[in-house]
């Protein structure tokens, strides 16, 4: 007599996403899915359970809750954050990078030049994934969760990580006093991510792209200048 394998893991509710043996990820990726389209509020177990091909059952053997699908779900889009930030580090003209890269001490004029990508970095994912970037920054109840390895980008840093080392740069190569480093990632943090919230759920959200890419720039200025 054959029996019917009927394993909460592998059974499907009329889709076959799930197929590579690691429903975690696929819950993540399902989440994710989600929270582009729609910001934190469409992160769903259920519906995560319902893209990934299995049962809602199922999700609980690596999610307690909707709560914890929703903070895998914003270390991964963090994790987007800092990725966009080093990218927008790695356009740097290449003989600075270089330098950065292999370890040798940089200049006034390179560690401005990082430090602006970080802000440049954040804004830029805001506008072009606003569902991930939304999400990002919701199931942060502390600090200590901004430096959560599961946060960061390709080198190891998460975007707030991120900011403080360009920051310390900034202190190394004399272009920002020591005693104006303390709490100094506090502030650009808070201009970069409040004109984030006005171009995207605020008043700013109606200024055309070119607008705000000019907005941006100044804004980072700013924030350089100010510090």
């Amino acid at each position: 007599m054959t029996t019917t394998n009927t394993d909460p893991a592998t059974e499907s509710h009329g889709r076959t996403t799930y197929r590579h043996g690691d429903l975690r990820r696929a819950l993540i990726d399902a989440g994710l899915e989600l929270a582009r389209s729609g910001g934190p509020a469409a992160v769903v177990l259920r519906e995560a359970t319902r893209r990934a091909g299995v049962s809602p059952n199922a999700a609980y053997r690596h999610f307690a809750d909707r709560q914890a699908l929703l903070e895998a779900v914003c270390s991964e889009c963090q994790s987007g954050v800092a990725r966009a930030i080093e990218d927008e580090q790695a356009a740097i003209p290449v003989a600075d990078a270089a330098a950065s890269a292999s370890g040798t001490t940089m200049d006034a004029t390179t560690a401005r030049l990082r430090f602006r990508a970080v802000g440049t970095g954040y804004l830029r994912f805001a506008l072009a994934e606003p569902g991930l970037f939304r999400t990002a920054f919701t199931a942060s109840s502390d600090l200590e969760s901004a430096t959560s390895a599961a946060r960061a980008g390709a080198r190891g840093l998460t975007p707030f990580q991120l900011l403080s080392e360009a920051l310390d740069d900034l202190v190394t190569t004399g272009a920002l006093p020591a005693e104006r480093r303390p709490g100094a990632e506090f502030l650009a943090w808070s201009a970069v991510h409040g004109l984030a919230s006005l171009l995207l759920d605020g008043p700013l959200r109606a200024l055309p792209p070119q607008a705000a890419q000019a907005l941006i720039g100044r804004v980072v200025t700013m924030v350089e200048q100010g510090l």
